[in-house]
């Protein structure tokens, strides 16, 4: 039997295991023109949360008692499609099963070592390619500039860092506990950073972290955190909103300070975007990134667990900060 995850309820607050469910169906058989696919790494994302809402958004919610899907690495275990072999490793947004049955629509054919695929689901994915077209096409970044980054230790703030400092910029991250603070400053080179679980007046902290004010603010988490920083922008200060995880389970959403005087102000420019927003950019992205990568400018770093049923478990631990970059499940 093919073990499936489906959307059990939609969560109230902060999902929990019984908005999960696991089943069970009858091993899937490849057509002809089809594909048999087995899980290998599936990508756990903040994202998915507002997808488990009825609300309207970029994308479709969920259904419930339908799988949820994400960014899946998989092997091809039986091809009856032209162009595929039996032991062939393919990305796309997959279903969470252990085997499924694909057409090739959306497929990405990988070609790397099995040990290496899952940094295509991370720095050379979806998140190293948000990273790259937030900061360059939004951020503007110029050499000498301050670049603040919230959610640094975060899969997709990570990469930003280390981008904005390729280009030459004074980099801040914010972060929630020692340990990260000390990994953005020695393994992604991070100028300073602030671990604002622990600090008694962050708008302070950031001041003195920056002491030329802030020119680029790329914000993964929205909420007080934001507010502090949006305290310390320069004029014609940029801000890409690619996250707000601190209110994805807000119920309510808090009501913070009101914005356009600030912005009006400081002539600052603040845009939200969604990574497909810049379809036309991912293949510039990726060869830049994979270039950094191999030339040893920018480096990654992953939480893999282990096992098909952690996979919910791994998705609700984003919200605690429990993971170190992206956050991984390996069947």
């Amino acid at each position: 039997m093919n073990k499936v995850i489906l959307l059990n309820k939609r969560p109230v607050g902060k999902p929990t295991s019984d908005d999960f469910k696991f089943t069970s169906e009858e091993m899937p058989i490849a057509n002809d023109g089809e594909l048999l696919l087995k899980t290998v790494y599936v990508s756990v994302d903040p994202y998915l949360r507002g997808r488990m809402n009825d609300s309207e958004s970029y994308v479709p919610p969920f259904e419930l008692n339908k799988p949820i899907q994400s960014g899946i690495i998989a092997e091809v275990m039986v091809s009856k499609k032209a162009g595929y072999k039996k032991g062939d490793f393919v990305s796309g947004n997959l279903e969470w099963k252990e085997y499924q049955v694909s057409n090739g629509k959306g497929l990405n054919r990988l070609e790397d070592d099995v040990s290496k695929l899952s940094k295509y689901l991370g720095v050379l994915g979806m998140t190293g390619i948000t990273a790259y077209v937030g900061l360059t096409e939004i951020g503007l970044p110029k050499a000498d500039e301050t670049l603040v980054v919230s959610g640094a230790a975060g899969a997709v703030g990570t990469i930003v860092g280390q981008i904005g400092k390729i280009m030459g910029c004074r980099v801040i991250g914010i972060t929630g506990s020692d340990e990260k603070v000390e990994l953005l400053k020695s393994k992604f080179k991070f100028d300073d950073a602030i671990n604002y679980k622990t600090c008694t007046d962050l708008r302070k902290a950031i001041k003195n972290a920056c002491p030329k004010g802030v020119d680029i603010y790329f914000d993964n988490v929205g909420g007080v955190i934001s507010d502090a920083v949006l305290a310390n922008i320069n004029k014609y200060a940029r801000l890409p909103v690619c996250g707000a995880i601190s209110l994805y389970n807000e119920n309510k959403l808090p009501i913070g300070p009101r914005l356009q005087p600030l912005l009006l102000t400081k002539s600052a420019t603040m845009r939200g975007f969604i990574v497909s927003d810049f379809a036309d950019k991912f293949a510039i992205a990726v060869k830049q990134l994979t270039i950094w990568l191999n030339e040893g400018n920018i480096t990654y770093t992953e939480t893999i667990i282990e096992g098909f049923d952690s996979i919910p478990a791994a998705f609700i631990d984003l919200f605690d900060g429990k993971n170190e970059g992206k956050m991984i499940v390996k069947v």
